[in-house]
């Protein structure tokens, strides 16, 4: 009765329009007081989910991005994207999927990806006579690569909700071939809706021009380097490289760059204090989320219907890759990650699934979550910065969406394009 009680509060709440926090905050509270818990049960499981040395890497990432954003970086990666791919037939298209990729490494959150390129590159696309549906599908599914990317502080998350067996290195190296893959399906995917539509190309500005845009861009572009350099060789831990990211964002964008005014630093600061609040109040209520579904056995309730329908691996990996889209479209990423890894990973593990791998798959399937209606918050930034209906950008979004899902069954039945660099490297 309790579970059902936990699962039926939940749902309730999403239908009704309750923010997702609000809603497993509600079903949590309403499970405790009818198992006759004290209410303080609530706090301390969230106050114990939110005290995590680790999760201290989630405001130096976020604070990381959002001065690169303030600090002028995206106009220097727009202006080196179209350099190098401008020319090409939908020239924009593909200049925004290159810039969204750079941009996704850079801040490593999909969202703010939207927001940067989308502020920038959408609005041009549609003076240059390029449908704006087009223009909001490029954005919206190119910035995705940003969770797979090193700077992404979902990685961090997935690494605790998965009880630590999992660390951030692993995940580094194991996102590596996917958001290659990522990348290349969307300029796939970019170009041939380009020619469908005979957008026109542009003009290739020579290479003098390409070696001097790259130029200017590299040294935002360098902080990927840090990161990852800095975790895999072991000169610093995780957190540590959020603060080393920061320091040099600001050495960056104020006496290099020089586009970084106080007003902008103080925007900067205050935007990731909010999204951090929010990330944090998501983990800390998941947190008591996933103690209750713990208790009650939903991961052997969950493994023992999945094995009633089939116990071949393969088709396990992709009834969890359905659930776990299922879950997407109403969950935010954070509480996605906190909410199905508890669930799901035993069940993969126990299906011979590394739970490196299913790290990488949690992560996409979070990604088709955020570009996915009712809660896609990717998806409707893009329609807002578009001005553009939100049906006209759904009947166009097919081709996209399936190349991210091929790229997410191709990482699901292959574990070498996830494993292949954390293998080679470890």
């Amino acid at each position: 009765m309790a579970l059902t009680i936990l699962c039926v509060t939940f749902v309730l709440g999403l239908i009704v329009g309750m923010p997702v926090v609000f809603a497993i905050g509600l079903s949590s509270l309403a499970t405790v007081l009818y198992e006759g818990l004290p209410v303080a049960v609530v706090f301390q499981r969230m106050a114990a989910g939110m005290n995590v040395f680790a999760f201290l890497t989630i405001p130096f990432f976020i604070f990381t991005g959002e001065l690169m954003m303030y600090g002028g970086i995206a106009d220097r990666i727009i202006r080196c994207s179209k350099a190098m791919v401008g020319h090409v037939r939908g020239g924009l298209g593909m200049t925004n999927v290159v810039a969204c990729t750079m941009f996704g490494g850079v801040s490593g959150s999909p969202v703010a990806d939207v927001s940067a390129m989308g502020s920038a590159l959408i609005p041009l696309m549609k003076k240059e006579n390029i449908d704006a549906d087009y223009a909001v599908n490029v954005t919206t599914y190119s910035s995705l690569v940003g969770a797979v990317m090193p700077t992404s502080h979902n990685m961090i998350i997935y690494s605790l909700a998965a009880g630590g067996i999992v660390s951030m290195n692993s995940l580094i190296m194991a996102g590596a071939v996917p958001a290659v893959m990522l990348s290349i399906a969307n300029l796939l995917t970019a170009y041939f809706v380009a020619r469908a539509r005979n957008y026109p190309a542009g003009r290739f500005p020579g290479w003098h021009e390409v070696a001097r845009s790259l130029a200017v861009a590299l040294p935002g572009l360098f902080i990927m380097v840090i990161i990852v350099g800095g975790i895999l060789s072991g000169v610093f831990t995780a957190a540590e490289a959020g603060a080393v990211a920061v320091l040099y964002a600001l050495l960056l964008t104020v006496f290099v760059y020089r586009s970084l005014t106080w007003v902008d630093f103080l925007k900067a600061a205050a935007k990731a204090t909010k999204t951090t609040g929010i990330v944090l109040l998501l983990i800390g209520i998941s947190t008591m989320f996933g103690y209750l579904m713990s208790i009650y056995g939903v991961a052997e309730l969950a493994g023992e219907m999945l094995s009633s329908i089939s116990t071949t691996p393969w088709v396990v990996f992709i009834l969890v890759d359905i659930a776990l889209f299922l879950f997407g479209i109403f969950l935010d990423m954070a509480a996605h990650i906190l909410v199905c890894t508890p669930i799901f990973l035993p069940i993969v593990m126990h299906y011979g699934m590394d739970p490196v791998q299913f790290g990488i798959i949690v992560l996409l399937n979070c990604t088709i979550g955020l570009n996915t209606p009712p809660v896609g918050a990717a998806f409707y930034l893009g329609c807002a910065i578009g001005e553009v209906p939100v049906i006209k950008v759904v009947r166009s979004m097919w081709p996209f969406m399936a190349a991210l899902w091929i790229t997410l069954l191709i990482v699901t039945l292959v574990p070498e394009v996830s494993m292949f660099v954390h293998d080679l490297l470890k």
